[in-house]
C-alpha cells in the first residue's frame, strides 16, 4: 500500500488513493461483511460527527453540487472543488462508489446502481458499531443542527419525530440553525425532550424578554439562551465542546418566530470562552460544534486561537479531510459531514498527557444498499410516518429529468417551483430562495408528495404575487449575489444565489457589489427595464408572513397539469470570469 491510498470504513469500496494526509485513516482493504465497519484502531478519544440531516428519516438520493465557485483566497480550496476537479484534486478517480457519493457526476446512472444513501436506520446500525467496536464510554456522537426541518412528518410534527430519532441514534450534544424556525414554545418544548445537550455561545436573549420574563435564559447575568459550552468525560480524556448556533438566523429566517432572541457570530465572545474553557476546565482537547458554514468557520479557526477541531456545518458540504486552518496559536482543523444523512465523520483522537498527540479522520459515506438497517430504529421510523402515509405516498406526477437543488445557481427542481409560481400566477418574473436543502429525483422515478415535500417543508411556505419594477429585480439579485461572494466569509450567510424564472442574466462573481449581474432580460429577450413594472411572484418571505397558499400546493397544481416532465430548461446565468474555476464540473448529468 502506497503512502496514498486509504480505504473507508466500508471495506466494499476497495483501496482508493487520496491526498498525502497523515491524518487520513489507512485501513486494510476487507471484501467482507463481517469486516464492514472496521476502522484500525486509532487512539483513546473518538468522535463521531453528522450535520444537516434536514429531517430525512428514510434514505434518499442526493446530487452534489455542479457549481460552488470559490473567489478569493478561497478559489481552489475546499469546499470550492466539484466534478472531475473533486476526484483530482483527492486522487480519486476511477473509484466509482466514491465519485458517486462526493460529485455530481454520473449521478443518475450511479444512483440507479448503488442506490439511495443515508437513512436514520442505517445510520444507527453505523453509529452503533462505531461506538462498541471503540468504546462506548470514549465516544461522542455530534449533532451540527439542520434537524427537525425539511420533511413532511417534521413539519407535521412540528420536528418532533426528528427529536425521537435523535434520542433513538443517541446523540450527545446539539446547535441549531432551521430548528428556530419553529415558535420559542416548541423549541424549548423540544429541547427539554431532547436526551442530547443543546448549546450554544452566540444566541443571547433579549433584555426586555428577560426584564418582562417572557424567556428565561441559561444565565441571567449574561444573557445566553442556552448552555455555552459542555465538558465530556471521554475515557480518560476530557473534551470540551463549544456550540455556535447559525449566527444569521434572525436575518436568512423569520425573526417573528423567535422575538426574544439574538444571533451573531461572535468572534471574540468564542476566543473569550475558548480561553475560559482552557483556564478553568483544563481539557485535554477542545472542540467547537458549529453551524456557521464552512468559509466562516475557517475563517473563525484564523482568528480565534485555541480550538483544535471545528466540526462544522450549514453548507452541505462533504469534505473528506480535516482542513488545516493556521492562526497565532497553531492550527485549528476544519471538518464537515455533508448534508441529509449522506456522511458520518469520524474523528480519532490520540489524547496523551494532556493534548492531542496525533488523530485520523475519515468520512464516511453511508450507503443504505450496503449498510444494514437498525430494526429498532426502522420501526420507529415507520410508526413516525403511518399517520401520514396517504399524502407522503400520493404520486404527482413523473420525470424523465433528474430533479435536484444543490448548487450555486438554479437546480431543475428550483426550475420547477419557478415555473410553477409563474404560471399558475400568471407573473412575468418569480423568485425562490437558495435553499441548499432537498434532495434529488431520478429519471423515471415517480414524483410523489415526498419529494415536494423535501424541497418545501417549512414553517413559512406561503407565496405571493406582487409588482416589482426592474430596479428592485436587480436589487434582489445583486443583494443575493454579495451574500454568496462577499469576499470577507464573516458576511456569506451561505445559501446559494436566489433561484430565477422569466429572466436571464449575466453573472460576474470577481465584480463588486452592485455589479455582479447585468444585461438582465425576460425569457423573450427584453431587456429589463428599471422603471417598468413586472408582476412577480416568489414564496417564503422572511420579513412578514406572505398572504396567498403554501408554495406545494402552488407545485402541486402545475405538476398535476404537466403530468409527465420530459424536458426542462434550467434557467443558469451566463457566467463570465469563471474559466479555470474548479468550482466548476461540466461533466455531471
Amino acid at each position: 500500500m502506497n503512502r496514498r491510498e486509504f480505504v473507508y470504513m466500508m471495506a466494499v469500496l476497495g483501496s482508493a488513493p487520496l491526498f498525502a494526509n497523515s491524518h487520513t485513516r489507512m485501513v486494510p482493504v476487507k471484501n467482507d461483511l463481517k469486516n464492514y465497519y472496521k476502522l484500525k484502531p486509532f487512539g483513546n478519544t473518538r468522535i463521531l460527527h453528522m450535520t444537516d440531516p434536514h429531517a430525512q428519516l428514510v434514505p434518499v438520493y442526493f446530487r452534489e453540487p455542479s457549481v460552488n465557485l470559490g473567489v478569493g483566497e478561497n478559489f481552489g480550496k475546499p469546499p470550492h472543488i466539484v466534478g472531475e476537479h473533486f476526484l483530482k484534486y483527492y486522487g480519486i478517480e476511477g473509484d466509482k462508489r466514491l465519485e458517486y457519493a462526493m460529485t455530481c457526476l454520473k449521478f443518475s446512472e450511479y444512483a440507479k446502481k448503488m442506490g439511495r444513501v443515508g437513512g436514520y436506520a442505517h445510520l444507527k446500525t453505523v453509529v452503533d458499531f462505531l461506538r462498541s467496536s471503540y468504546g462506548k464510554d470514549k465516544t461522542v456522537l455530534l449533532d451540527g443542527g439542520d434537524t427537525w426541518q425539511g420533511s413532511w412528518t417534521s413539519l407535521q410534527t412540528r420536528g418532533k419525530d426528528m427529536v425521537g430519532a435523535q434520542n433513538l441514534l443517541g446523540v450527545d450534544v446539539m446547535v441549531g440553525h432551521w430548528e428556530f424556525t419553529y415558535t420559542e414554545k416548541e423549541i424549548l418544548e423540544n429541547i427539554k425532550e431532547l436526551k442530547a445537550e443543546f448549546i450554544a455561545q452566540n444566541v443571547k436573549v433579549k433584555e426586555d424578554a428577560i426584564m418582562e420574563e417572557t424567556y428565561k435564559p441559561y444565565d441571567e447575568d449574561s444573557g445566553l439562551a442556552f448552555k455555552p459550552y459542555t465538558i465530556k468525560k471521554m475515557g480518560n480524556a476530557r473534551v470540551a465542546f463549544i456550540g455556535q448556533a447559525f449566527p444569521y438566523t434572525t436575518i436568512a429566517n423569520p425573526k417573528r418566530f423567535i422575538p426574544d432572541l439574538t444571533f451573531g457570530i461572535d468572534a471574540d465572545s468564542m476566543q473569550e470562552f475558548v480561553d475560559l474553557v482552557r483556564k478553568k476546565e483544563k481539557p485535554d482537547a477542545v472542540i467547537v460544534l458549529s453551524h456557521n458554514g464552512y468559509d466562516v468557520d475557517k475563517k473563525m479557526a484564523q482568528v480565534v486561537s485555541g480550538i483544535d477541531f471545528i466540526m462544522g456545518g450549514h453548507t452541505h458540504d462533504g469534505v473528506p479531510e480535516a482542513y488545516p486552518v493556521k492562526n497565532k496559536g497553531g492550527v485549528t482543523y476544519v471538518c464537515n459531514a455533508g448534508s441529509n444523512g449522506k456522511f458520518l465523520n469520524v474523528l480519532d483522537l490520540d489524547i496523551q498527557n494532556g493534548k492531542i498527540k496525533d488523530f485520523k479522520f475519515t468520512l464516511l459515506p453511508i450507503f443504505s444498499d450496503l449498510v444494514p438497517a437498525d430494526p429498532i430504529m426502522d420501526k420507529y421510523i415507520q410508526e413516525v410516518r403511518k399517520p401520514f402515509l396517504k399524502d407522503l405516498n400520493r404520486v404527482i406526477a413523473t420525470t424523465e429529468v433528474t430533479l435536484f437543488r444543490r448548487g450555486n445557481f438554479n437546480g431543475s427542481w428550483d426550475q420547477i417551483i419557478c415555473d410553477a409560481l409563474r404560471e399558475v400566477k400568471g407573473a412575468d418574473v418569480s423568485f425562490s430562495p437558495g435553499f441548499r436543502w432537498g434532495t434529488s429525483v431520478i429519471p423515471g422515478q415517480d414524483i410523489t408528495f415526498d419529494d415536494l415535500a423535501t424541497e418545501t417543508a417549512m414553517t413559512y411556505p406561503e407565496t405571493y404575487v406582487k409588482e416589482m419594477d426592474g430596479k428592485t429585480i436587480k436589487m434582489i439579485l445583486e443583494d443575493v449575489a454579495d451574500n454568496l461572494f462577499n469576499p470577507d466569509p464573516f458576511y456569506q450567510q451561505g445559501g446559494d444565489m436566489v433561484r430565477t424564472g422569466g429572466i436571464a442574466y449575466r453573472f460576474d462573481p470577481l465584480e463588486k457589489a452592485g455589479n455582479r449581474c447585468s444585461n438582465i432580460t425576460l425569457t423573450n429577450g427584453k431587456p429589463v427595464e428599471a422603471n417598468k413594472k413586472y408582476k412577480v411572484a416568489g414564496w417564503a418571505t422572511v420579513n412578514s408572513k406572505a398572504p396567498d397558499e403554501p408554495v406545494w400546493e402552488t407545485v402541486e397544481t402545475y405538476l398535476k397539469a404537466h403530468k409527465h416532465i420530459k424536458q426542462l430548461k434550467v434557467d443558469t446565468p451566463d457566467l463570465v470570469h469563471v474559466k479555470g474555476n474548479p468550482g466548476i464540473a461540466y461533466n455531471c448529468k
